[in-house]
């Protein structure tokens, strides 16, 4: 009877912990959480983030994870992904060997709106940070500029 009602128990707590992995804060608006789960309906382990200027839901996708940006009123800004770079567009491959030649990228993601798709990656050596900005597919542009601080 105990081993009933503990393995009960643990079964009770289990869907509890579930239930509330994917709950939504009570500050996120119900036109967001409505505008979300219209466009990704297969979303799991949502986590909400409340900023001043949107409300950004990371989640995955078919085991991607992705995040989405919301206006206020639940209009969808955004919705970027990382990325290697051998996801890039071919032209955008070819011209990004050219440049980055000596560094290494540390990250690297795609941002979808309703102008189109860019990407941005983050190349660095010993000495600088270099951030890239592409257009769509049309090569790089500086974004950012960084040297390092030499901790010697």
């Amino acid at each position: 009877m105990k081993k009933k009602i503990l393995l009960l128990s643990l079964a009770f707590m289990s869907l509890t912990i579930f239930s509330f992995a994917d709950a939504t804060p009570s500050n996120v608006s119900k036109s967001v959480v409505t505008s979300f789960n219209r466009q990704f309906s297969t979303a799991s382990n949502v986590q909400w983030e409340i900023t001043d200027n949107y409300i950004k839901a990371r989640f995955n996708v078919n085991d991607v994870v992705l995040s989405a940006y919301f206006n206020r009123t639940g209009e969808l800004i955004a919705i970027t992904r990382f990325i290697s770079p051998n996801q890039l567009p071919i032209e955008l491959q070819t011209s990004l060997q050219k440049i980055v030649k000596n560094n290494w990228v540390s990250d690297l993601f795609e941002i979808q709106t309703e102008t189109g798709t860019s990407y941005y990656i983050t190349t660095e050596n010993a000495d600088q940070i270099v951030v890239l900005k592409s257009e769509g597919t049309n090569g790089w542009q500086l974004f950012q500029k960084e040297k390092k601080e030499n901790n010697e």
